[in-house]
């Protein structure tokens, strides 16, 4: 998750050197409810140790409001196709959905 912000603010840096900013909080999407609710939950717990250092930077940005993140199901989740094994027909919705074509015909 602090990976995916990283990214995300790096492309936010970009744009603004371009003079297309916008104040808007900008949405990450995951799959997995139990990250979302430790970047959001102050607690510390035993069991998050290892992830402390991230946590904290998630929560400073999650209270600046730069980012938002947000649920989505696994099964609509378009990265997953460049990371997991996906079925067939996942990857066809998918490949046209991120704007992909398949460039080999059907022998």
């Amino acid at each position: 998750m602090a990976y995916g912000m990283c990214e995300l603010l790096w492309i936010e840096l970009v744009l603004s050197d371009l003079e297309i900013a916008d104040t808007k909080p900008k949405n990450l999407y995951f799959d997995n409810k139990a990250a979302i609710k430790i970047a959001q939950n102050p607690v510390q717990n035993d069991r998050i140790k290892h992830v402390e250092v991230d946590r904290h930077f998630i929560k400073e940005k999650l209270d600046q409001k730069i980012i938002q993140v947000r649920f989505v199901k696994s099964e609509v989740q378009l990265a997953d196709v460049l990371t997991k094994a996906v079925s067939r027909k996942s990857l066809h919705s998918v490949i046209g959905k991120l704007g992909m074509l398949v460039i080999y015909a059907p022998t």
